[in-house]
């Protein structure tokens, strides 16, 4: 039985339905916790009602990124997790957080990688001009957002397409392939050679 926690900064839409998958598909794995550097993340009202255990580490109480994630990484290694997932965790960690769940630490991210990384992915898609965009779930590393990928969703991008509209088709998508990569996760199904990640069935 893997335990996984989840961190969030807001609604964590990401965090539901993976949660929920867990839950309905009955994976071998159990939500430790859901975690939020935000007091006032309405997350985690929804995981509580479930019976999941919640902590906050608010990001603002602290002098400096080392310092807060110092604390948030002892937070998290209370419940021994397998694997750390982001779930709309905003926040940039340090290398030497990032380094002591290297291999367990996944986010998603709402660009195909390694296009558009960094903030407002969808605007800078519309920018450019592609005709698809989409969503990456991917191993966290020190370099933002250029970790082995696991899964990607396509989404096509429409003439009359804003960034509102758009962010919410790869949003949807977000919801189908985050739990599919972390049960894959859970299963024992992933392997990283070098940069790849290879599924096994």
């Amino acid at each position: 039985m893997k335990k996984i926690v989840i961190l969030i900064s807001g609604r964590g839409s990401n965090m539901r339905a993976i949660v929920d998958a867990c839950m309905s598909q009955k994976w071998p794995a159990q939500i430790a916790a859901v975690i939020s550097n935000k007091a006032d993340a309405s997350g985690l009202a929804y995981a509580a009602g479930l019976g999941i255990d919640t902590a906050v580490v608010v990001s603002k109480e602290f002098s400096s990124r080392e310092a807060f994630d110092c604390v948030l990484q002892q937070t998290i290694d209370e419940y021994s997790p397998d694997l750390v997932v982001l779930a709309g965790f905003m926040r940039i960690l340090t290398p030497a957080f990032v380094e002591h769940y290297a291999g367990r630490l996944l986010n998603i991210h709402p660009s195909l990688l390694p296009s558009f990384t960094g903030l407002a992915t969808h605007r800078q898609a519309l920018d450019a001009g592609v005709k698809v965009h989409g969503a990456t779930v991917h191993f966290v590393t020190a370099e933002l957002d250029h970790g082995p990928i696991v899964a990607q969703a396509v989404v096509p991008v429409k003439a009359d397409d804003t960034e509102d509209s758009l962010a919410l088709r790869v949003l949807e998508q977000e919801h189908v392939i985050y739990p599919q990569a972390v049960r894959l996760f859970v299963e024992d199904k992933i392997n990283i050679t070098g940069h790849i990640v290879k599924v096994s069935e």
